[in-house]
């Protein structure tokens, strides 16, 4: 599996201005479109699509049991795969509508409500890999992307991975990406073009980024 079919993933844990907020304007223009992006995903996965690729990365990386975030989780669909592998998984995301998708299907994990440039998880223990996938990143009010990385970052363990997956064409080229991470204080350990781990380059339509703290 290269990317998720489709023009987007689990982008309901946008954040900012309605203004601003690619997820937040498709529901005000229709406040339907949680309730057919669901459908969406049950229908793929009716017809058999593979989508679980972002999960077997994740589970790749991850030690056995380890703690891990999914960081605009939507339904529930890479966060729920990974708790069924025996992970504790936390999910977040701002649509209500997904969130209580998520907690039906998916209760072997915990999902909460939350807007990602005010994550604070403080109640809870640092975690070994936070996955940020689906497009998510280019659904958040530009103002806010730097905020979102870094409280990403502040929920890492000490040698703890963050997983963020875009494509392009979307408002956020992946310089910027990179130039973000870095005023944030955190490092690019690996770049890739999909999430079955083939090399990015160049000429990349997709964005795999593997993050760690800056030293």
């Amino acid at each position: 599996m290269t990317k998720v079919p489709g023009p987007s993933a689990e982008p309901g844990a946008t954040v900012g201005s309605m203004s601003e907020n690619r997820w937040l304007q498709m529901l005000e223009a229709n406040p339907g479109h949680s309730d057919w992006y669901i459908e969406r995903f049950k229908a793929m996965a009716a017809e058999g699509r593979d989508l679980d690729g972002e999960a077997r990365l994740i589970d790749a990386m991850a030690g056995r049991g380890a703690r891990i975030l999914d960081a605009g989780c939507g339904p529930g669909r890479v966060g729920g795969r990974l708790a069924v592998l025996g992970h504790t998984v936390v999910g977040v995301d701002l649509d209500p509508a997904l969130i209580d998708e998520a907690r039906s299907v998916h209760p072997g994990a915990t999902w909460r409500v939350g807007d990602l440039s005010e994550l604070d998880l403080g109640d809870l223990d640092p975690f070994d890999l936070i996955v940020n996938a689906g497009n998510v990143m280019t659904f958040l009010d530009p103002a806010t992307r730097r905020e979102v990385l870094r409280r990403m970052g502040a929920h890492l363990a000490a040698d703890g991975r963050l997983v963020v997956g875009f494509g392009a064409g979307r408002d956020y080229d992946f310089d910027e990406f990179f130039a973000d991470v870095d005023a944030v204080g955190l490092a690019v350990e690996l770049r890739l073009a999909t999430w079955d781990l083939r090399p990015f380059g160049p000429g990349s339509d997709f964005l795999v980024a593997v993050l760690v703290r800056g030293s």
